[in-house]
Order: structure tokens, then C-alpha cells, then sequence
């Protein structure tokens, strides 16, 4: 697996609009995700060692960016033919059992994952009220392996100080993880 890391923050782009079918049978739009003071857009995939080394602090994150008015949603955009463990059914049990607090949502066509620009899992796109873009780093220190208990929580900090004023920071390391798998 090649590590990838995304490009730095586009500030001010405009969050893509999106139709997708979640894990919960429902439909989730742009509009129907964010939240009243911005929102939190998330490449991930049930397979990528990188993901499944944040997962449990993404949802505890998620859970109080939620008490922030910030909205959160999770877009799995892999190659499922090529990944099978990404397959929606897969989704939907992973979502289930880890009780996912925002829609994971299923890009069977990669079309949101191009537009967004989006390289690798994870990677996150945090919006303003507005929804321009404020925030393109990583969760924290995690790679392949957590980062220690205490380490400094950078997205949570970022889109709490979005929440508050619009703007995310002006430094920002970019995530790490495994390229999306494109379909070929």
C-alpha cells in the first residue's frame, strides 16, 4: 500500500454538492449534512489501516463537533469490485456496529470523490457556515498506528475554531493514508 497525502487547503473553494445513498437506506445531499455553523466532509473505507486507526477518535470527534453545529459526513468512494471489504453491505455492518454518529454514504461512481479532488483515506474536508473550505489536514498524529492518547487533537481544534469565527487555521498538516482505489 502506497501512503498518500492530499494537497494543502484551497481556502474559500466551494463544497461540492452531492446525492448519495447511506448505510441507513436513506439518500444524503450537501444540504441535508451540514450543519448550522459549517461542515466536516470525510474519505474513508472500511479496509485502509489508516482509517481504522483513527475510526474511534473520528467518531468521538464527530459526536462533539455535532454539539458545535457542525455537520459530518463520511463518503466511501473505492473500487469495491477490486476492494471487496469496502462493498456497501460491509458498510453498512462497519457503520452499524461502531455506531457511526454521521451518514456513510457510497460514491459507486467516484464522480464526488474527482470533484472533491479528494487522494486518499481519510481525507477531510472542513467547511464553514458558509461552506468554504477552511480545513484540508489530517485527525492528529495517527499514521498507520494511533498517535498516543494525549496527542493534540488538530481536525477537532480546527473545526471548532471554524465554528466560532468562519476560519480554520492557517497551519495544517495533511492527513496520510491509502490512495482511493479508482476503478480501472
Amino acid at each position: 500500500m502506497v501512503a498518500l497525502n492530499p494537497p494543502v487547503c484551497d481556502f474559500g473553494q466551494t463544497a461540492i454538492d452531492f446525492d448519495l445513498p447511506g448505510t441507513d437506506g436513506q439518500r444524503h445531499t450537501l444540504a441535508s449534512c451540514r450543519g448550522p455553523n459549517g461542515l466536516l466532509v470525510m474519505f474513508i473505507c472500511n479496509h485502509c489501516p489508516y482509517v481504522k486507526a483513527i475510526i474511534d477518535r473520528l467518531i468521538r470527534d464527530c459526536r462533539e463537533l455535532a454539539e458545535l453545529g457542525i455537520g459530518c459526513v463520511a463518503i466511501m468512494s473505492n473500487d469495491v469490485a477490486a476492494y471487496p471489504e469496502d462493498s456497501p453491505e460491509n458498510m453498512k455492518r462497519w457503520a452499524t456496529e461502531l455506531d457511526f454518529p454521521f451518514p456513510y454514504l457510497y460514491d459507486e461512481s467516484q464522480a464526488i470523490a474527482r470533484a472533491y479532488g479528494a487522494v486518499c483515506t481519510p481525507d477531510f474536508f472542513g467547511y464553514n457556515a458558509r461552506l468554504a473550505l477552511q480545513y484540508r489536514g489530517r485527525l492528529d498524529a495517527s499514521g498507520r498506528n494511533p498517535a498516543p492518547t494525549d496527542a493534540k487533537r488538530e481536525l477537532f481544534a480546527a473545526m471548532q475554531e471554524i465554528a466560532k469565527n468562519g476560519h480554520g487555521p492557517a497551519e495544517q498538516i495533511a492527513s496520510i493514508g491509502c490512495s482511493i482505489k479508482w476503478q480501472t
